[in-house]
């Protein structure tokens, strides 16, 4: 597998590596953010398994059903100054909550809500701060070499 894909004069990393780029980081925020919390249960017999399933289960939601819903929550989220979007996170976390049965749990409402909030903001910084420049140096690394 290439790591480098050229594709009409632009040089970008492999969209698999990327991918995984992101989701080992999100599986760290996740799992950061789940050991805070004495209410949220991941099965410790396989706790690495069950919390990357968790992660890949929370990725299908947010690219499938999380559209739908904030589209229909526009007039709520828009009443409360975008107060409610945080609600539509919890809403995905239960939902895997749901999917996974009783080896992943979380047992009060508020700190769903929290727990939510902290991923959402630390995903936001983590990608901003550091996955995205690492990118971008890669590409510039790339680009530059090319046109020695």
């Amino acid at each position: 597998m290439r790591l480098v894909v050229k594709e009409k004069n632009k040089v970008r990393i492999n969209r698999v590596v990327e991918w995984l780029i992101y989701m080992v980081v999100y599986f760290l925020i996740f799992s950061f953010v789940a050991s805070l919390f004495k209410t949220v249960y991941i099965d410790d017999s396989h706790y690495y398994i069950y919390s990357i399933i968790i992660v890949l289960i929370i990725y299908i939601l947010n690219i499938t059903i999380k559209p739908i819903f904030v589209t229909l929550t526009i007039p709520i989220t828009g009443m409360t100054l975008g107060l409610f979007y945080p609600f539509i996170n919890y809403f995905i976390l239960k939902l895997t909550d749901w999917i996974l049965g009783p080896h992943f749990q979380i047992k009060r409402f508020w700190i769903g809500v929290l727990m939510a909030l902290m991923i959402s903001f630390f995903n936001l910084v983590i990608d901003k701060v550091i996955i995205e420049p690492i990118i971008r140096r890669f590409k510039d690394g790339q680009n530059s070499s090319k046109h020695r």
